[in-house]
């Protein structure tokens, strides 16, 4: 769905942010998963794309993302972008286009409660 939606809608640069926050492990893409999606992407696409920005990342995606790194170019590894806070990520972007799921906000908002606990 995506890749077909993006064929439609990319006529130049933009941007990817995948939101991770509140995303239960189990429910969280695969090694072979992405890469299927890293291959479907189309040529054009792959060039167009300015940033693939992973808000809350977790450990986990950190590492899947570490360990296909050398399967992938190095010009789309350079567009990785970790985000650790929506407020982080509303200094990137402008936030008017982007709706962020409740689940989002309260898990935000619960992980800068407990970073400011520390």
């Amino acid at each position: 769905y995506v890749i077909s939606t993006l064929e439609l809608m990319v006529a130049e640069d933009y941007m990817i942010v995948y939101l991770n926050g509140a995303t239960p492990r189990r429910r969280m893409p695969g090694l072979g998963w992405m890469k299927k999606c890293y291959q479907m992407i189309d040529r054009r696409l792959r060039k167009n794309l300015k940033s693939f920005i992973i808000v809350h990342p977790s450990w986990f995606i950190r590492t899947i993302l570490a360990v296909t790194r050398p399967f992938i170019s190095s010009k789309f590894s350079s567009k990785i972008q970790y985000v650790n806070t929506l407020a982080e990520l509303r200094e990137m972007i402008p936030m008017e286009y982007v709706h962020i799921p409740d689940s989002i906000v309260k898990y935000d908002e619960e992980k800068c409660i407990k970073r400011r606990m520390r």
